[in-house]
């Protein structure tokens, strides 16, 4: 299996190698170039001037009486001057090499057609690397034979092999360099990828207690973080999800058992007791009434979760609605004691939504207000227009949230200390039937004076937009 690493330092080698092999090739090129190219220039300058003034100056003597001059006036210790004839045969050499015919190399080829010729090579007599420059030499406009000079480049081809090895070592400390610095950088980006493949196979494995660990702040920190989150979350949502599992097992087992114990006492009373019978159907038809409202809160509930539950938009007349919902109330509200208000905003106020939903809601919140404000208390509906919204508020005077429980109050499955029977489920429902109609729901409470409840929900229909269950608003 390859690894991100070594995909890396591939690359990395490669991109690396290439570079530093382009930079050096340039590098000793040019110092080849300006070394070779400074000797060729200093050789071909010296054959001109001496071209040029000896078919000035000398342009009544021969080729050999010019050779002679030459021989006494050009020789030196780095230069070997060489005079050749039109048939390629040395005429004199300032090395003293005796007169005979001479190897055709290309710069005497190239001076024999009458242009300056060049050539770097062994030289068969010298056995030496060597730069020779040949030149014509003229006389009256025509050609009498050819000026040679050459030069040993044996201390610049030293020179050269020597940058040439520093070159050579500069680059291949570079390379080692940028594959180490590559091999670092590759390990601190795999090894925390590494860890946290570890901690999400004991994560995998049900062994949440194992934890990623944030090295840097770049990507692979982040996610380490979303990975902690998410195993938290998980946690959190198992231990709900157990407390959910206790919760409602309770709450079916205690209207189950009156149930049962009612239906078996009717069956042994033999039914002939009226007043016993007709109390025994009232505790069955209650505990059945919660029954199914456990039963439909938790349907709701997984609709929701599975974006099933259908939004079927009309034009409602909010104040209407509220009015309907508060006149239903008003007995439940004498029988506990408690003083229902409704307070309309001025005109209809129309928006696009859900009637049965909507009224889902409110039924939901007012059944909350009446089963925590005690003895006397007042619940308070109210509604009004907030520029493009519809602000619908239900207050009361109850016992109140602690501050703590707040924000947590529409999570699912929460039920925080309170001591009534619940599903945990019917605010965090609540608030997803708001936010599927395009609205918001908030909720303000000081412990022991009430608790408001506002929902705001857009005017007007919205054309062409689907809802999370697929219905269109």
């Amino acid at each position: 299996m390859k690894t991100i690493r070594g995909r890396m330092m591939i690359g990395y080698g490669i991109v690396i190698l290439g570079v530093v092999l382009l930079l050096g090739v340039l590098f000793v090129g040019t110092v080849r170039q300006y070394y070779y190219g400074s000797a060729t220039q200093a050789l071909n300058e010296r054959a001109a001037v001496s071209a040029r003034f000896y078919g000035q100056y000398l342009d009544d003597f021969s080729l050999g009486e010019q050779s002679r001059y030459i021989f006494e006036n050009e020789t030196d210790d780095f230069t070997r001057v060489e005079v050749i004839d039109l048939y390629g045969n040395l005429v004199i050499d300032s090395y003293g090499f005796p007169p005979g015919k001479k190897m055709p190399t290309p710069d005497i080829n190239a001076a024999l057609k009458g242009s300056t010729g060049t050539w770097m090579g062994i030289e068969p007599e010298t056995k030496e690397r060597i730069l020779a420059l040949s030149q014509p030499l003229m006389q009256d406009s025509r050609m009498i034979g050819i000026l040679r000079y050459t030069t040993s480049i044996k201390k610049i081809d030293e020179v050269l092999n020597k940058i040439t090895g520093v070159a050579v070592g500069v680059g291949a400390a570079v390379i080692f360099l940028s594959l180490f610095v590559s091999w670092l950088l590759a390990r601190r980006i795999v090894s925390p990828i590494g860890e946290l493949t570890t901690v999400a196979k004991h994560m995998a494995g049900g062994d949440f207690s194992t934890k990623a660990e944030k090295r840097y702040d770049d990507e692979v920190g982040h996610l380490a973080e979303t990975l902690n989150y998410m195993a938290d979350e998980i946690v959190r949502n198992e231990k709900l999800k157990n407390e959910f599992i206790s919760s409602v097992s309770h709450e079916l087992r205690t209207p189950l058992t009156s149930i049962k114990g009612w239906s078996e006492t009717l069956i042994s009373g033999g039914l002939e007791e009226k007043e016993e019978t007709t109390l025994g159907l009232g505790v069955i038809s209650k505990e059945t009434d919660r029954l199914i409202g456990l039963v439909e809160d938790l349907l709701d509930f997984s609709k929701l979760q599975s974006g099933g539950i259908g939004i079927r938009c009309e034009l409602v007349d909010v104040n209407r609605l509220m009015e309907e919902i508060g006149e239903q109330f008003i007995a439940s509200g004498n029988r506990h004691k408690l003083k229902i208000e409704v307070q309309l905003g001025e005109g209809p106020l129309e928006l696009a939504a859900d009637r049965n939903r909507l009224k889902q809601v409110m039924v939901n919140l007012l059944d909350n207000a009446i089963k925590f404000t005690p003895e006397g208390g007042t619940i308070r509906l109210s509604t009004a227009r907030e520029a493009d919204e519809v602000r619908i508020q239900i207050a009361d005077t109850g016992e109140g949230i602690q501050a703590e429980n707040i924000k947590r109050v529409t999570e699912k499955f929460f039920k925080g200390t309170t001591r009534y029977p619940g599903s945990g489920l019917g605010l965090s429902i609540c608030k997803e039937i708001v936010q599927l109609h395009r609205g918001r729901m908030g909720i303000s409470s000081v412990w022991g004076e009430g608790t408001v409840v506002t929902i705001w929900l857009p005017i007007g229909k919205i054309e062409g937009k689907p809802n999370r269950a697929g219905a269109e608003l």
